[in-house]
């Protein structure tokens, strides 16, 4: 049977069997009127006042945002909060791009994500987590560093913290404290939020908040120096907004992450030889670096020994930004990789997201659809495929004609997961 998969700002047909499985989050419709959605929560928000009621007309506004690798409407939220907050002269806001420690936004990619107007009229800046000029001393942690962040942020007089809620490969979920610990965090901070002990920790996975170190340690970096106001949203496959949650930071994404929990989360009653996944099309799969998100949300439920097959455009590349393709170059194999990154002498940022995808290829094969040259998807140790139909026929030769086949059309935006003994 023919299905597809996304991929970039479309999707990919592709041919499976006809018994493949096809697993995705049960679909949830668009509200009818988005402004009127988020007005709503802005106006009704759970365990705060009325945004409009709570900022002052001489208070400094930050409202930070996430960066161009999320598919948060940042367009839509940004105008609207703003609306709200007519009393507040435009010099008093400015809007911090969260780019933790991923490449800055150029002009023409904020006039995307926020339209020409937002961007001609009101101070909108990059998070460099590099400079340390550019950050301010909040705390010191349990997790053992001590804690910097935005300065513009820590000396605004009333902070906002938008975002976007899905299923997070180690942090359970995201939105909600991760659009200030790692989005607005000092290198330092997040190496350690990013360790190898906290990320191997096996609660620090889809869809699991209690006990997750990562998590944990999001929160109390957010106790530190706390957003006044949450505004998140839940988007489905086509990232229209069908629920906004608004209000106190910790409770608002509580409610959030339920609300995604009860459709993105799918029981399989086996796991499969092959498991196609996209990486949720753009802007999550615009380089190779996030699109082990998809391949870890399929590692849920292949077998081992196992084949995953990841769509993903990587219009952006590996990136060029960053040590992702550094670190992969640095042993031969995926097993050797991980025992460096566990070797607690090494620390290199950017380690987070090999360990990850190392763990996912000493479990299974990865094959990757992209737009990337050959030789960058073997440089990152996977095999590349330029038609993933005929891929699944030749593994067929490989588990015979009873191979198993599941479908992840959304990739990440699904938490699978098969109960085993």
């Amino acid at each position: 049977m023919e299905t597809s998969v996304l991929y970039g700002k479309g999707s990919v047909a592709i041919e499976v069997p006809n018994d493949a499985v096809i697993v995705e989050p049960k679909h949830q419709p668009s509200v009818p009127d988005e402004k009127f959605e988020i007005l709503r929560a802005l106006r009704n928000p759970v365990g705060s006042p009325p945004l409009g009621e709570s900022v002052k007309a001489t208070d400094r506004v930050a409202i930070v945002i996430s960066d161009i690798t999320r598919p948060t409407p940042n367009h839509k939220l940004v105008p609207w909060l703003i609306e709200e907050l007519p009393h507040v002269p435009r010099e008093n806001f400015v809007i911090i791009n969260g780019t933790g420690t991923h490449r800055d936004q150029t002009r023409e990619e904020f006039v995307t994500m926020l339209g020409e107007e937002i961007v001609d009229r009101y101070r909108v800046i990059n998070h460099h987590c590099h400079e340390e000029a550019e950050l301010s001393h909040v705390g010191t942690s349990r997790f053992g560093c001590e804690v910097l962040l935005n300065k513009a942020y820590v000396e605004a007089d009333f902070r906002i913290v938008t975002g976007f809620i899905e299923p997070h490969f180690f942090a359970g979920f995201s939105g909600g404290p991760k659009g200030i610990m790692p989005g607005i965090a000092g290198i330092d901070t997040i190496m350690t939020f990013h360790n190898a002990r906290m990320i191997g920790d096996p609660l620090a996975t889809w869809g699991n908040m209690e006990g997750n170190p990562v998590q944990e340690m999001s929160r109390e970096v957010n106790r530190m120096c706390p957003p006044h106001f949450l505004l998140n949203v839940a988007l489905n496959r086509d990232k229209e907004i069908t629920q906004a949650f608004a209000g106190q930071w910790e409770t608002a994404h509580k409610q959030g992450c339920e609300y995604v929990k009860t459709h993105a989360m799918i029981q399989c009653d086996r796991r499969f030889d092959v498991v196609v996944t996209s990486n949720s099309g753009y802007p999550l799969d615009q380089n190779l670096y996030q699109a082990v998100k998809g391949m870890s949300a399929a590692q849920k439920i292949v077998k081992e020994g196992g084949t995953i097959i990841c769509a993903a455009e990587c219009s952006d590349g590996l990136p060029s930004h960053g040590n992702y393709a550094k670190i992969l170059e640095m042993r031969a194999t995926p097993q050797e990789i991980l025992d460096m990154i566990k070797d607690p002498s090494f620390r290199m940022f950017d380690q987070w997201q090999v360990q990850k995808q190392a763990v996912i290829q000493v479990w299974a094969d990865v094959f990757v659809y992209s737009s990337l040259p050959e030789e960058d998807i073997r440089r990152a140790k996977f095999s590349a495929t330029s038609n993933i139909s005929d891929t699944l026929q030749r593994l067929r030769m490989k588990y015979g004609d009873g191979m198993s086949v599941a479908v992840m059309p959304q990739g990440p935006l699904t938490i699978p997961y098969v109960e085993e003994t």
